[in-house]
């Protein structure tokens, strides 16, 4: 199973998503007579063995259940192993149509990292195109190449390079990269590698390029080397994402909506005469402890008030009371959407600049 091929059915070898929750996917290949302990419960994945793609499996004890999900660069980006801050799902999408890069394109990436982005553009650039991504790091290259052979990603769409292009530039004879449509630098200085991009990329057309940058520094000296280097319609954008989420809302009525007030307003009265009597308590603070103490001595008990009498409260539709199950039956419900409370925002800034294609020589007209 890659990231580039569909299976519908899990075998031994493959790689299944492991969907615990939202925030917890765990990668896992499918190894005869393994389990898979999570906090939900074991997992055999003899079991997994036959399965379809997006079953809901129980636990051995049948006490939880997790899902089988097939990678997808959207999921493998929550999942992974970080080596470095990655693309996440957000930028790479804006990137991606940006860049205008589709299949067929052939890509140039710098700064490989861990990974995320370099699946989502093997996708992208189909099995016409290509990705040409470089890493200085050494430890991070193997890290990388490893990852990206058991994907099936070095099977002809991405080539994966051992190079510093700040300082060496983009090797044309070992990955023949000639012709780049599209070029993203995630770099620490990716200035320093914008002078090299106009003898790899395709002088024909329009070139599109995007810097990853974190640090609005590292955007001010890249946007003056692009703009040394003849680059136009030079752009900064930063991403900002929020997740909406769709919910069943009670319908109340106007009667309850006039009971609601009125529960408030005694509620609000009753907290006033409870501060009151606290405020009448504080003053006569002294006389109040000295008549608990001779009462203690006494044997007699300060607490004069009756026990709570057991009972089930009944429903309040306003929080108060027993709870009600999102869409119960015997409530009316609409649906609704609701936003997260927070953006997700800056991973990095994002600079986008056009080389465009020399002008053709003069020619003199009759």
């Amino acid at each position: 199973m890659s990231f580039t091929e569909y299976e519908g059915e899990i075998r031994e070898g493959s790689l299944v998503l492991a969907w615990l929750t939202r925030t917890d996917i765990k990668p896992i290949r499918v190894t005869k007579d393994e389990k898979l302990n999570t906090r939900y419960g074991c997992f055999r994945h003899n079991d997994m063995i036959g399965m379809r793609y997006g079953t809901q499996m129980p636990s051995m004890n049948d006490q939880g259940f997790i899902h089988l999900m097939a990678p997808t660069p959207e999921l493998w980006t929550l999942s992974l192993p970080h080596r470095t801050q990655i693309v996440y799902t957000p930028d790479s999408s804006y990137i991606v149509q940006r860049l205008r890069i589709r299949p067929g394109s052939r890509v140039i990436e710098a700064g490989t990292g861990s990974g995320s982005f370099t699946h989502a553009l093997a996708r992208t650039v189909g099995s016409c195109g290509h990705v040409f991504s470089y890493e200085f790091h050494e430890a991070r290259f193997h890290e990388a190449k490893k990852e990206f052979e058991e994907h099936g990603l070095l099977e002809g769409r991405v080539t994966l390079t051992h190079r510093d292009v700040c300082q060496e530039g983009f090797d044309l004879i070992e990955t023949e990269v000639v012709g780049a449509t599209a070029v993203f630098l995630d770099l620490p200085a990716p200035w320093t590698a914008v002078p090299w991009l106009k003898t790899v990329v395709d002088r024909t057309q329009a070139v599109g390029v995007c810097c990853f940058s974190p640090c609005i520094e590292q955007v001010v000296k890249t946007v003056e080397a692009l703009r040394r280097e003849g680059f136009q319609r030079i752009e900064m954008v930063e991403v900002n994402a929020a997740k909406w989420e769709s919910r069943k809302a009670m319908v109340k009525s106007v009667d309850e909506a006039i009971e609601r007030l009125r529960d408030v307003k005694r509620r609000r009265e009753e907290g006033l005469q409870k501060r009151r009597e606290r405020m009448e308590e504080v003053k006569a603070g002294v006389k109040h402890e000295r008549e608990e103490e001779e009462g203690n001595e006494e044997g007699e008990s300060t607490d004069a008030s009756p026990a709570p009498q057991a009972g089930k409260k009944g429903y309040n539709p306003w929080g108060k009371g027993m709870r009600v199950k999102e869409g119960d039956e015997r409530y009316e419900w609409r649906d609704v959407s609701r936003v997260e409370a927070e953006l997700k925002s800056h991973t990095s800034y994002l600079t986008f600049a056009v080389l465009p294609p020399p002008f053709p020589e003069s020619t003199s007209c009759n």
